[in-house]
């Protein structure tokens, strides 16, 4: 439940954030595209009026991982009357069934999981379709699976440049922002930069070079709240940000087993499951 007290907790949270962007920006090496990191502030779970109270506090950026969940925070009264110019960042997967209803929230500003050709297509078509009587196009990112594990979804890295050819050669209504990763959750620095966001690094370079893009026009989507610094020194140019800036989340749906019924050890099934929920939580 919100509370009076909440917003000056959101406020400082999201001021100490920012703080922490801009000195890790100010940490990387000088041979890296000077493009200032966005911030995004990743609202899932959370109610409108903590996505009013940071944007009243200056910040524009805001994402969600769940359709259903932006089409209803982006559709809020509170939230068109108080936020006009809020930007939102889809950062979730993405099904083709559902891509028509994500096109049309309010003040879409980019969806940044496009993970495959087919799914660009059906986004491009999509779009030229609900917005015929605009030339604006849609920004959008090609998630690549750069950890290679099987709960979590982006294209294979080999696939990277002929599906970015595809949208640049095939889908006029989309404008190719960047790439973007999740990357393994819980790495540990003391091993070295990550390997992740080290394979998202390539993966730009090798689009930049095939397809003779300046590197400061590719933007790169890596890090969330327990890595943001380390992946903007670098070279992320987009942070996804949440439960440093709003707190923890509640899932008050996920039911609580019985005693009798816990398990001391989770199935593998179970496993998979408890880490795509954690990943997610940027």
């Amino acid at each position: 439940m919100w509370k009076v007290g909440m917003s000056e907790e959101v406020g400082k949270a999201l001021h100490a954030v920012v703080d922490k962007v801009n000195q890790a920006a100010a940490r990387r090496p000088k041979t890296l595209p000077v493009v200032p990191p966005r911030l995004v502030a990743v609202s899932k779970t959370k109610p409108p009026d903590m996505v009013i109270e940071a944007y009243r506090k200056g910040h524009r950026n805001f994402g969600e991982n769940y359709v259903n969940e932006l089409v209803d925070k982006a559709s809020n009264p509170q939230i068109l009357e108080s936020c006009p110019e809020i930007e939102w960042h889809f950062i979730g997967h993405l099904q083709k069934n559902n891509v028509n209803k994500l096109l049309g929230v309010p003040n879409l500003f980019m969806v940044e999981t496009v993970d495959s050709a087919k799914l660009a297509d059906k986004v491009n078509s999509s779009w030229q379709r609900l917005r015929a009587a605009s030339t604006q196009t849609l920004k959008i990112m090609v998630q690549i699976n750069t950890s290679g594990e099987e709960s979590k979804h982006g294209l294979p890295p080999g696939e990277t440049v002929n599906t970015v050819k595809h949208i640049l050669s095939k889908c006029s209504a989309l404008h190719f922002s960047g790439l973007m990763t999740i990357g393994r959750y819980g790495y540990d620095l003391a091993d070295g930069p990550n390997p992740d966001f080290q394979a998202l690094l390539s993966r730009r370079q090798e689009v930049c070079a095939s397809l003779q893009l300046p590197l400061e026009d590719v933007e790169l989507s890596m890090g969330m709240s327990t890595d943001f610094e380390h992946a903007i020194e670098v070279g992320s140019t987009n942070v996804r940000v949440g439960s440093t800036i709003f707190g923890n989340r509640d899932y008050p749906n996920t039911p609580t087993p019985s005693p009798e019924k816990k398990s001391k050890v989770p199935t593998e099934e179970a496993a998979k499951k408890m880490e795509r929920l954690t990943v997610t939580e940027q």
